[in-house]
């Protein structure tokens, strides 16, 4: 008897310890393929760099475009201030966007961005953007959002690259905090997860 409760205690401690196991590894698994979205450009995450690095400035041009969208429930109108723009591979480019509350009330966005083509994130670089913080407009308030980027001369050396004419960069804005914002996170992580850019 003793014998079998002592079995019974040590498959009760093991299975205790799997599940234990499993919990922290759901709870670290999204914030680890963050990171390393972050420093391989995964799933068309873009990467950070101040704008004093030097770098090459190519003839060749790559045209980036914009697109803006927000969330149902944020009372926001979001949108880039100009048309496509031409840049030279390596050379910096001043972008701007403007966000306006319409809601009688203070609002807090965040924002939720990547580029397409997928493969192109890990080359394009922003010194400065409105979505590295969590954006709070006033009552009916309208803001200029600059965003500074580069894209890195080493996206001429990958061979899937070579012809690339056109990057989009996309942003949605989601209320600060909001069930809306986790769930369109999970989901890009979700589906980009499994599936990661070819990284040379």
């Amino acid at each position: 008897m003793a014998d079998l409760r002592e079995k019974n205690r040590k498959v009760m401690t093991a299975t205790l310890g799997v599940v234990a196991g499993m919990i922290a590894l759901s709870f670290a698994s999204v914030p680890l393929y963050r990171l390393t979205c972050k420093v391989t450009g995964w799933g068309g995450t873009t990467q950070t760099a101040s704008s004093a690095e030097k770098r090459t400035v190519l003839d060749r041009e790559i045209t980036v475009r914009f697109n803006a969208d927000t969330a149902q429930d944020l009372p926001w109108n979001f949108k880039p201030e100009q048309g496509p723009v031409k840049v030279k591979i390596g050379a910096d480019r001043l972008v701007s966007f403007s966000a306006e509350n319409v809601a009688g009330s203070a609002v807090a966005g965040t924002a939720v961005y990547n580029v397409t083509p997928l493969e192109a994130g890990r080359y394009f670089f922003k010194t400065q953007c409105f979505c590295f913080s969590q954006q709070v407009l006033k009552p009916h308030e309208k803001v200029h959002m600059p965003v500074a980027f580069y894209i890195d001369p080493k996206i001429t050396e990958d061979p899937d690259l070579g012809d690339l004419k056109t990057i989009t960069l996309s942003y949605t804005f989601y209320r600060a905090q909001s069930t809306a914002l986790e769930q369109a996170t999970e989901k890009f992580y979700n589906t980009h997860g499994d599936k990661p850019s070819k990284v040379n």
